[in-house]
């Protein structure tokens, strides 16, 4: 049922996306050459050239979306998740299309490179607006009562309150929960002496659900299986009744969510839903083991969950380093002068060289050299390793300047430009220093999942210098698990924008 249901949503969905860009793709054509803004100085080429790419742009398209998981199920999923992942395949898509129209052009029908870029942003805005306005309306519907699902959770613990909690304070999800089943008759009688009080802060839409559970043969359900509460979960019964729910015909969709000590039990239950005609879905209680974010990968047809991973893979890795090296690249291009004149002005103002190499660890823990414009008098390691406070007096006069300005950082755009390092990430540390943090301060190591940056989460939110450590690793293990190119640009500006401002900067 659930299957149907999902095919009649994706063709939807496919229709209005290829409907919305193959007007995109026909508007950027009239928008280049017959809306009269943009000078057209070579001819203006046959409409019929452009409407024969239709074919590629259907075929590209609905390939790309699909490989970026657009068609998937996505209750659940945030708008913002969504829009993402469309900015990312549209763009995917126009390069592939760029590709193909110089693979497969005649040499006669010359395509303007202004088209892919307003398609570029036309596809990406349509989208967007008829994805939102097919799930508003979906939404809407899903409200009045139309569209449902209705789930059933095996399990009251904390991985299936958390479920349950989301199903019932988002009622747009389109999925009812119809109740929980505990794991025995203590759990059920601990629920109804809770029920009175949980009952008066649950939301009352979800009665409507749990009541056509067993609308159909109440005089035939279990005595156990009386509605009560507990923590605000609504337990139905236990899970000896799962074959009795099931026979009532309302469950779609059967979320086993056991405790971990209740996970002995999975093949008995997955034993009692038999040949069911319900969706199954099994949610494992490993929350407490996750130490970054977690997927589910494929090894050899065996599903497999990986308790630290990071977006930063595949096509985000490569799309982040062509970005590192393309902007490093302009950057030590455009501040030369500025990075002559101030390599001049250390060189002038205190005895020593001009760059500070320093070993620092990155990416999966290798060590490497990063490069500074020396700030500090020659001698100022003298006593070993530490970090500057405040007035440090080894710090020069100059130093002090560029300390303040960031300006000192600068030289390691080689460090980016050579592949070493990244313009965001976390701060690279030294190792004498990750000695000591590792052993005290829980996941410290995690930061090094990706390349080390100049520039950082933790940085533009005040946390350098000699400020609390653990709140730099908060920050630094928020921004592996929720990175993006939109995230790395928000870095950057606010990069910018703090530099005259920055007090811990010192």
């Amino acid at each position: 049922m659930l299957k149907k249901h999902s095919e009649i949503f994706e063709a939807l969905f496919t229709a209005s996306d290829l409907l919305v860009v193959s007007l995109a793709w026909s508007l950027s054509y009239w928008l280049r050459f017959s809306w009269g803004i943009i000078p057209v100085e070579k001819g203006i080429p046959p409409y019929a050239d452009y409407l024969r790419m239709l074919i590629f742009v259907w075929l590209i398209w609905a390939f790309v979306f699909r490989r970026f998981g657009l068609y998937k199920p996505m209750r659940g999923v945030s708008r913002l998740t969504e829009a993402l992942k469309l900015v990312r395949a549209n763009t995917f898509s126009v390069l592939l299309l760029l590709v193909a129209t110089y693979l497969f052009r005649e040499k006669s029908v010359p395509f303007s490179r202004l088209v892919f870029l307003i398609l570029w942003a036309l596809s990406i805005s349509f989208t967007l607006f008829s994805r939102s306005m097919i799930r508003i309306f979906l939404r809407t519907m899903r409200r009045r009562g139309y569209n449902l699902r209705y789930a059933l959770i095996v399990g009251t613990g904390s991985v299936a309150a958390k479920i349950a909690h989301s199903m019932l304070g988002n009622p747009e999800y389109g999925i009812e929960l119809l109740g929980c089943l505990a794991r025995d008759e203590t759990q059920v009688s601990e629920a109804r002496r809770r029920s009175n009080t949980a009952k008066r802060h649950y939301a009352p839409g979800a009665q409507h659900g749990m009541l056509a559970l067993h609308a159909a043969g109440e005089q035939a359900k279990p005595a156990s299986g009386w509605e009560s509460f507990a923590a605000g979960l609504p337990v139905v019964g236990t899970y000896a009744e799962l074959p009795y729910f099931l026979q009532q015909g309302r469950v779609d969709q059967v979320i086993v969510a056991l405790p971990l000590q209740d996970h002995e039990r999975l093949s008995e239950i997955i034993g009692m839903i038999g040949d069911s005609m319900v969706d199954v879905k099994i949610v494992p209680d490993i929350h407490e083991f996750i130490q970054l974010g977690s997927q589910v990968e494929e090894f050899d047809g065996l599903p497999v969950v990986s308790l630290a991973s990071t977006p930063l893979v595949g096509l985000n890795r490569i799309l982040k380093r062509a970005f590192d090296l393309l902007l490093s690249a302009v950057l030590l291009v455009v501040l030369s002068p500025v990075l002559v004149l101030l390599a001049l002005l250390v060189k002038l103002s205190s005895r020593g060289p001009v760059f500070y190499h320093q070993e620092r660890v990155g990416l999966d823990g290798r060590k490497f050299t990063i490069l500074k414009f020396r700030t500090m008098y020659c001698d100022a390691e003298l006593n070993g390793a530490q970090f500057a406070v405040r007035g440090d007096p080894r710090v020069t006069p100059l130093g002090r300047v560029l300390r303040r300005l960031n300006l000192d950082e600068l030289p390691q755009l080689l460090n980016v430009f050579r592949g070493q390092m990244s313009l965001v990430g976390p701060r690279p540390e030294r190792p004498v220093f990750i000695e000591q943090f590792r052993s005290r301060i829980p996941r410290y190591m995690l930061r090094h999942k990706v390349q080390a940056g100049m520039t950082g989460w933790a940085q533009v939110h005040g946390w350098r210098g000699s400020t609390s450590i653990e709140k730099r690793i908060e920050h630094d293990l928020y921004y592996i698990e929720n990175w993006s190119l939109l995230l790395d640009f928000r870095i950057l500006l606010l990069t910018l924008f703090n530099s005259f401002r920055d007090r811990n900067a010192y």
